[in-house]
């Protein structure tokens, strides 16, 4: 694994950070929203992480990474429009919702794939994406994902002032 690069680490930070602040907005106001300060910060350090990956991941041309950086500023993309036009009618809670949520797992597959790849420095824990133990870190934040937007959903559908 190549050394981590001066983008490489402040990428890295900043997705940290920007998670955690994520986090924040998702306990606080159970959704994540641009018109919310902690939504509007998460979503701006998303895009700047988004395409910093573009430029950083050099391993064997554009691949999984890559397409989730782009998966992430489309989301945002999407999830902002939503917000502001209510492009989709009643479903655009829905759909905003689906978008920004899902900028969590565009983080944290290539940061757990990346993780894993390079800690400890000495022998990291895999070495391959086929490893079980990726695959099941992918499996639980995949259904975190889901079970998260399902209590999202729950809330839109019963307190539309929530959404």
């Amino acid at each position: 694994m190549p050394a981590i690069s001066f983008l490489g680490w402040v990428h890295t930070i900043l997705g940290i950070s920007a998670l955690l602040v994520g986090f924040y907005s998702l306990a606080r106001y159970k959704f994540i929203k641009a018109r919310n300060l902690s939504g509007e910060i998460y979503l701006f350090a998303t895009l700047i992480v988004a395409i910093s990956s573009l430029l950083i991941y050099h391993q064997g041309g554009f691949g999984p990474a890559h397409v989730m950086g782009v998966l992430a500023i489309l989301a945002v993309m999407v999830g902002f429009l939503t917000e502001r036009k209510k492009i989709f009618g009643i479903f655009s809670p829905y759909i905003e919702t689906i978008a920004y949520t899902s900028t969590f797992l565009f983080h944290v597959l290539p940061a757990i794939t990346d993780g894993l790849r390079r800690l400890p420095p000495s022998d990291p824990f895999i070495d391959s994406f086929e490893d079980p133990l990726l695959l099941n870190f992918f499996l639980l934040f995949i259904s975190m994902y889901i079970v998260g937007l399902g209590i999202q959903f729950i809330l839109i559908f019963r307190n539309k002032h929530l959404a």
